[in-house]
């Protein structure tokens, strides 16, 4: 049974919180230990944000001159396991916005100062006090130091004062906290796991992509990694093919009139690179959609050609800052597995069941389970009232429709309408946010985009964005990372390697590679005067071959070859034609 966890809230009442809350109010009170823990290790220190967040939490401090090292980090950790052997009482007080200033004052804490000074005037500033250390913060938290019971401190980086390159730049110290050692054991033991799937050491084992210095943020993919990216966009045409799309293709440099008729120039600029032709701004896309809406509004359109499935593969550039980016995770530009569907109001529904099947079918296809959150209007958007609940109840009805469990994520929709993210589970139990579905009411007003109805009469479509991969560069470092480098036959970029015991069957090898090569399969051969040990430890571990076709003597005396799969380690010998079979039903199945 599930024992409920004592917080205390910043109006002195005692209380329990709701399970799905504990971890955030454990990491916040961590943050709180790891604070005082500092203070007591540099008295001069200066204190900024410390909350919590979904991988721990964190603090940033000004330390002056001091350069911290990982020893002084165990330090920290140490001095916070002492802090919580003391059993500290953590108590609440409220105070107005000009008597929190002047104890901040007093504080000497400059950074808690000015932030009070962002705040309303009316506002009441709630403090938490745990021995020595004071801190401001709404709470709640944990009665007692001593009920904070897994930490660990992960580590230091750089971040500006609210995140403005023009103010100081402070040290984040790091960590996470959990309610259980186990938990946190387990937590550790997947950071180890996840490590050593990293896709950027991976990708470069593997000769996949590369990133360099001349273009942060712009990944090269090599050869290998674009045979990867080509059979998933195989994959992606073969099934919207299916599923009635047509692929366009839209500019990548439009008009500043565009983005601002859009909507994006005036919500999203700051993300967006642009230039001067003719005088005049024109800006990088960051997003296929009004180019998709160009191609919609270049003709005319009847009721019966709605719903009308336009796909794009389309790539787009925004700006990240330079200390965000990682690997494939977060760039500069990426192709987006676009497409638009222009609809009539009653297909709403229809419609986002079929997206969402179709969506389901890719994840299964690589062992993706999901959650799926609905995401609701933000405070920066578009729109009238109406049309963003009907769009929002659009969504919640084919949800529900489905029996699809949801979770509702306030606020977080894009500026133009509401949407529903899916959230993969990986391998090793890591989320990633991928496919998403947006239901868009604005952009066909803004563009006045119209069809015509069975009594001949004018009417404005519904639009709705959707993304299966989401980023095609994103998806392919979390199946890196999901796979470990071990993709799928039909996705690997090398499916079989053929390894040549000696040079007296040299031409047999020759034979064996080509017939793989005329049945399509993407085939390399290893005639090097190498041990056949050290070429099958190279091919299964580093390049992660699905199939290793070792070929001598005997094999070629009887036209067979020894086949070692990659994932059990066996060694069959079958005769060739029956190996060709195999792995081109297997390329062809995509299993």
């Amino acid at each position: 049974m599930h024992n409920k966890m004592k917080v205390i809230y910043s109006n002195g009442t005692v209380g329990e919180c709701a399970p799905e809350e504990e971890l955030h109010i454990i990491r916040h009170t961590a943050a709180h230990i790891m604070a005082q823990a500092i203070h007591r290790l540099w008295p001069h220190a200066d204190f900024a944000y410390g909350p919590a967040n979904e991988k721990g939490f964190y603090y940033d401090v000004d330390l002056g001159d001091t350069k911290l090292t990982d020893e002084d980090l165990q330090r920290i950790e140490d001095e916070m396991r002492k802090i919580v052997k003391e059993n500290i009482p953590i108590r609440p007080f409220v105070l107005s916005r000009g008597e929190a200033i002047k104890l901040m004052e007093e504080e000497g804490e400059k950074y808690k100062v000015e932030h009070i000074g962002d705040l309303p005037e009316d506002a009441e500033i709630s403090f938490y006090r745990q021995g020595d250390y004071l801190d401001m913060c709404v709470g709640p938290h944990l009665c007692y130091t001593k009920a904070l019971k897994a930490f660990k401190i992960m580590g230091q980086s750089g971040a500006y004062w609210k995140n403005d390159k023009n103010n100081k730049m402070l040290t984040r110290i790091k960590g996470t906290a959990f309610a259980t050692q186990e938990e946190l054991d387990a937590y550790l033991k997947q950071l180890e796991e996840a490590e050593k799937r990293d896709h950027r050491r991976i990708g470069k084992e593997m000769n996949l992509f590369m990133l360099c210095d001349e273009a942060p943020g712009f990944p090269f993919f090599l050869p290998k990694g674009m045979a990867i990216k080509n059979a998933l966009i195989d994959y992606w045409r073969e099934i919207h093919t299916r599923e009635n799309y047509v692929e366009v293709s839209t500019p990548l440099i439009m008009n500043r009139k565009l983005w601002e008729t859009s909507g994006h120039w005036d919500h999203y600029k700051d993300n967006m690179y642009s230039t001067m032709i003719d005088d005049e701004i024109y800006c990088v896309k960051p997003m296929n959609c009004p180019g998709g809406v160009m191609v919609y509004r270049s003709q005319p359109h009847s009721y019966r050609e709605l719903p009308m499935r336009v796909g794009e593969l389309g790539l787009v550039h925004r700006h990240e800052l330079k200390g965000a980016l990682h690997g494939l995770f977060r760039v500069r530009c990426f192709t987006q597995d676009d497409a638009h569907i222009f609809m009539r109001r009653e297909q709403i529904t229809d419609e986002i069941i079929g997206v969402v099947h179709l969506i389901n079918e890719v994840y299964s296809k690589f062992g993706f389970k999901y959650y799926v959150e609905l995401s609701t209007r933000p405070e920066n958007s578009m729109g009238s009232d109406e049309d963003w609940e009907a769009a929002t109840n659009g969504l919640k009805s084919a949800l529900e429709k489905l029996g699809l469990p949801y979770k509702i994520n306030e606020g977080d929709g894009a500026f133009y309408g509401p949407k529903i993210d899916f959230h993969l589970e990986d391998s090793i139990g890591r989320t990633w946010q991928c496919g998403t579905i947006q239901l868009d009411f604005q952009m066909p007003l803004n563009f006045e985009l119209e069809y015509t109805d069975e009594n001949g009469g004018k009417q404005r479509p519904i639009m709705v964005h959707r993304v299966c991969f989401g980023s095609i560069e994103r998806f392919i470092g979390v199946l890196t990372e999901h796979f470990a480098g071990k993709f799928p036959v039909w996705l690997a970029p090398t499916q079989a390697k053929v390894l040549m015991i000696s040079e007296k069957c040299s031409e047999y090898a020759h034979k064996v590679y080509e017939a793989l090569r005329d049945k399509k399969v993407r085939c390399e051969l290893d005639d090097r005067n190498e041990k056949i040990g050290y070429m099958i430890r190279e091919a299964q571990t580093i390049e992660r071959v699905p199939y290793m076709v070792i070929v001598g003597v005997k094999e070629a005396e009887e036209g067979t070859v020894s086949v070692r799969c990659r994932d059990s380690g066996n060694t069959e010998t079958m005769p060739l034609e029956s190996f060709l079979d195999k792995i081109t039903s297997e390329i062809r199945d995509r299993v």
